[in-house]
């Protein structure tokens, strides 16, 4: 409860223009990436629902070893959730097959791939906020 009023204090403060501190300008969300650890996992969205693992392997093997591939299902129907994620042994590896499968087709359906997030459970998460955005300053 403590942390809940303290982030609607921040936030009316912050909306209201009284102090444009950067600190005050962020949400808690979800996790920035992370700079100190390599990022070799691929978020891989936009999967056809017939797509397999081993598929989506075959798709991604050409641009480097790929270590790991998972794709989501549904626990209720067991059907694909639409994405999945690719782990590569290298980083370089991993961004060269963003780069060139960002928006190419698979089984008829664009992709959108992104560097994966690392999950954070229990913690305070900040993400950057953009001013001027959603603020409701008065500006008289």
């Amino acid at each position: 409860m403590l942390n809940y009023s303290l982030l609607t204090l921040l936030a009316r403060r912050a909306s209201t223009g009284v102090n444009q501190n950067p600190i005050l300008l962020q949400r808690c969300f979800c996790s920035p990436p992370s700079s100190s650890s390599s990022n070799n996992k691929l978020f891989v969205g936009g999967l056809s629902w017939s797509l397999d693992e081993k598929s989506l392997k075959d798709a991604f093997s050409s641009y480097g070893q790929v270590t790991e591939v998972t794709i989501v299902y549904d626990k209720d129907s067991g059907r694909s959730r639409g994405f999945g994620f690719v782990n590569f042994s290298k980083e370089d590896d991993a961004k060269s097959a963003k780069d060139a499968m960002d928006g190419k087709a698979l089984m008829g359906r664009p992709l959108r791939i992104s560097f994966a997030l690392e999950r954070v459970r229990g913690g305070t998460v900040v993400v950057p906020r953009l001013p001027g955005i959603g603020d409701r300053v008065n500006r008289s």
